[in-house]
Protein backbone atom coordinates (compact mmCIF):
# COMPACT_ATOMS: atom_id res chain seq x y z
CA UNK A 1 0.00 0.00 0.00
CA UNK A 2 1.72 3.37 -1.35
CA UNK A 3 0.69 6.51 0.47
CA UNK A 4 0.33 9.64 -1.62
CA UNK A 5 1.41 11.82 0.97
CA UNK A 6 4.58 10.01 2.21
CA UNK A 7 6.54 12.84 1.27
CA UNK A 8 4.17 15.59 1.52
CA UNK A 9 6.67 16.64 4.71
CA UNK A 10 9.93 16.73 2.22
CA UNK A 11 9.60 20.19 0.81
CA UNK A 12 9.41 21.77 4.76
CA UNK A 13 12.37 19.30 5.52
CA UNK A 14 14.44 20.52 2.51
CA UNK A 15 13.76 24.26 3.15
CA UNK A 16 15.36 23.49 6.85
CA UNK A 17 18.31 21.96 5.43
CA UNK A 18 18.89 24.97 2.99
CA UNK A 19 18.25 27.87 5.74
CA UNK A 20 20.35 25.82 8.30
CA UNK A 21 23.27 25.46 5.21
CA UNK A 22 23.18 29.18 4.23
CA UNK A 23 22.71 30.47 8.32
CA UNK A 24 26.31 28.30 9.08
CA UNK A 25 27.83 29.84 6.65
CA UNK A 26 26.42 33.18 7.37
CA UNK A 27 26.87 33.06 11.58
CA UNK A 28 30.91 32.25 10.65
CA UNK A 29 31.18 35.44 8.14
CA UNK A 30 29.71 37.51 10.72
CA UNK A 31 31.36 36.26 13.70
CA UNK A 32 34.48 36.83 11.58
CA UNK A 33 33.39 40.40 10.93
CA UNK A 34 32.38 41.32 14.64
CA UNK A 35 35.87 39.87 16.09
CA UNK A 36 37.65 41.86 13.37
CA UNK A 37 35.68 45.46 14.33
CA UNK A 38 36.52 44.68 17.84
CA UNK A 39 32.76 43.97 18.82
CA UNK A 40 32.66 40.26 19.42
CA UNK A 41 35.35 40.51 22.77
CA UNK A 42 32.64 42.67 24.26
CA UNK A 43 29.66 41.10 23.33
CA UNK A 44 31.33 38.06 25.42
CA UNK A 45 31.98 39.62 28.66
CA UNK A 46 27.96 40.18 28.38
CA UNK A 47 27.08 36.38 26.88
CA UNK A 48 28.67 33.18 26.69
CA UNK A 49 30.13 32.57 22.76
CA UNK A 50 27.89 29.82 22.55
CA UNK A 51 25.15 32.12 23.28
CA UNK A 52 25.99 34.36 20.40
CA UNK A 53 26.70 31.84 18.18
CA UNK A 54 23.31 30.32 19.11
CA UNK A 55 21.90 32.95 19.11
CA UNK A 56 22.89 34.31 15.42
CA UNK A 57 22.70 30.75 14.02
CA UNK A 58 19.09 30.88 14.86
CA UNK A 59 18.15 34.52 13.84
CA UNK A 60 19.80 33.41 10.64
CA UNK A 61 18.26 30.06 10.29
CA UNK A 62 14.71 32.01 10.64
CA UNK A 63 15.59 34.92 8.10
CA UNK A 64 16.74 32.25 5.61
CA UNK A 65 13.75 29.87 5.94
CA UNK A 66 11.32 32.70 5.43
CA UNK A 67 13.22 33.94 2.35
CA UNK A 68 13.17 29.86 1.22
CA UNK A 69 9.55 29.50 2.24
CA UNK A 70 8.55 33.15 0.13
CA UNK A 71 10.60 31.77 -3.05
CA UNK A 72 8.83 28.23 -2.50
CA UNK A 73 5.41 29.86 -2.97
CA UNK A 74 6.34 31.93 -5.51
CA UNK A 75 7.91 28.71 -7.25
CA UNK A 76 4.80 26.78 -6.74
CA UNK A 77 2.78 29.87 -7.79
CA UNK A 78 4.43 29.73 -11.10
CA UNK A 79 4.93 26.37 -12.05
CA UNK A 80 0.78 25.89 -11.39
CA UNK A 81 0.51 28.92 -13.42
CA UNK A 82 2.48 27.99 -16.11
CA UNK A 83 0.12 24.54 -16.64
CA UNK A 84 -2.90 26.66 -16.75
CA UNK A 85 -1.34 28.16 -19.51
CA UNK A 86 0.39 25.86 -21.46
CA UNK A 87 -1.00 22.31 -20.57
CA UNK A 88 -3.96 20.61 -21.46
CA UNK A 89 -4.57 18.95 -18.59
CA UNK A 90 -7.92 19.29 -16.69
CA UNK A 91 -8.03 17.19 -13.52
CA UNK A 92 -4.42 17.82 -12.21
CA UNK A 93 -3.12 14.89 -12.44
CA UNK A 94 0.54 16.33 -13.92
CA UNK A 95 0.68 17.88 -10.35
CA UNK A 96 0.71 14.26 -8.97
CA UNK A 97 3.30 13.24 -10.99
CA UNK A 98 5.73 16.31 -10.03
CA UNK A 99 5.49 14.74 -6.43
CA UNK A 100 8.62 13.17 -7.03
CA UNK A 101 10.67 16.26 -7.31
CA UNK A 102 10.74 16.68 -3.52
CA UNK A 103 13.24 13.97 -3.54
CA UNK A 104 15.51 16.44 -5.74
CA UNK A 105 15.50 19.30 -3.37
CA UNK A 106 15.70 17.09 -0.28
CA UNK A 107 19.20 14.99 -1.69
CA UNK A 108 20.38 18.72 -2.32
CA UNK A 109 19.54 20.52 1.12
CA UNK A 110 21.59 17.38 2.25
CA UNK A 111 24.67 18.31 0.00
CA UNK A 112 24.05 21.88 1.06
CA UNK A 113 24.90 21.14 4.64
CA UNK A 114 28.13 19.03 3.10
CA UNK A 115 29.36 22.33 1.62
CA UNK A 116 28.34 24.63 3.80
CA UNK A 117 31.98 26.04 4.56
CA UNK A 118 32.18 27.73 0.74
CA UNK A 119 29.61 30.55 -0.34
CA UNK A 120 30.01 29.46 -3.84
CA UNK A 121 30.09 25.82 -3.19
CA UNK A 122 26.45 26.71 -1.12
CA UNK A 123 24.94 28.68 -4.02
CA UNK A 124 25.97 26.56 -6.81
CA UNK A 125 24.01 23.52 -4.22
CA UNK A 126 21.24 25.74 -4.55
CA UNK A 127 21.24 26.33 -8.21
CA UNK A 128 21.69 22.82 -9.32
CA UNK A 129 18.98 22.02 -7.32
CA UNK A 130 16.93 24.16 -8.59
CA UNK A 131 18.04 23.52 -12.20
CA UNK A 132 17.50 19.94 -12.01
CA UNK A 133 14.20 20.42 -10.67
CA UNK A 134 13.09 22.75 -13.22
CA UNK A 135 14.54 19.55 -15.79
CA UNK A 136 12.02 17.21 -13.89
CA UNK A 137 9.29 19.30 -14.41
CA UNK A 138 9.41 19.77 -17.82
CA UNK A 139 10.45 16.05 -18.75
CA UNK A 140 7.15 15.58 -16.07
CA UNK A 141 5.19 18.01 -18.00
CA UNK A 142 5.88 17.62 -21.89
CA UNK A 143 3.67 14.16 -22.42
CA UNK A 144 0.76 16.40 -22.30
CA UNK A 145 2.28 19.28 -24.28
CA UNK A 146 3.13 20.41 -27.43
CA UNK A 147 6.29 20.82 -28.40
CA UNK A 148 5.50 24.90 -28.88
CA UNK A 149 3.83 25.01 -25.91
CA UNK A 150 6.70 23.14 -23.60
CA UNK A 151 8.54 25.78 -25.61
CA UNK A 152 6.03 28.87 -24.25
CA UNK A 153 6.22 27.29 -20.75
CA UNK A 154 10.30 27.45 -20.74
CA UNK A 155 10.55 30.48 -21.83
CA UNK A 156 7.81 31.79 -19.20
CA UNK A 157 9.70 30.68 -16.52
CA UNK A 158 12.54 31.89 -17.34
CA UNK A 159 10.98 35.01 -18.28
CA UNK A 160 9.55 35.14 -14.84
CA UNK A 161 12.99 34.36 -12.84
CA UNK A 162 15.08 37.30 -15.22
CA UNK A 163 12.52 39.66 -14.03
CA UNK A 164 11.88 38.54 -10.80
CA UNK A 165 15.64 38.89 -9.94
CA UNK A 166 16.02 41.91 -11.86
CA UNK A 167 13.48 43.60 -10.11
CA UNK A 168 15.06 42.61 -6.60
CA UNK A 169 18.80 43.94 -7.98
CA UNK A 170 17.26 46.70 -9.04
CA UNK A 171 15.45 47.66 -5.37
CA UNK A 172 18.53 46.65 -3.89
CA UNK A 173 20.34 49.16 -5.42
CA UNK A 174 17.89 52.05 -5.47
CA UNK A 175 17.85 51.16 -1.55
CA UNK A 176 21.99 50.92 -1.49
CA UNK A 177 22.21 54.25 -3.21
CA UNK A 178 20.19 56.28 -1.05
CA UNK A 179 21.88 55.05 1.50
CA UNK A 180 25.23 56.20 0.38
CA UNK A 181 23.40 59.63 -0.53
CA UNK A 182 21.62 59.88 2.61
CA UNK A 183 25.34 59.77 4.38
CA UNK A 184 26.76 63.54 5.48
CA UNK A 185 30.53 62.39 3.30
Amino acid sequence: MKNAYLTSHFPFISIVLFSLSFSIFTSRVLINYLENIGLYMGMTEFFSEQGILLTLLFLLWLFFFMLFSALKLIADTINELSLLFFSKDVEGSELQSLRGGTWIFLWGGLLSLGVSFQLSLLVLSFLVTCFVYFIFFVYQVSPSLSYIAVAGMVFFHLFFWFTFLLAVAYALLRLYNSVIASLPV
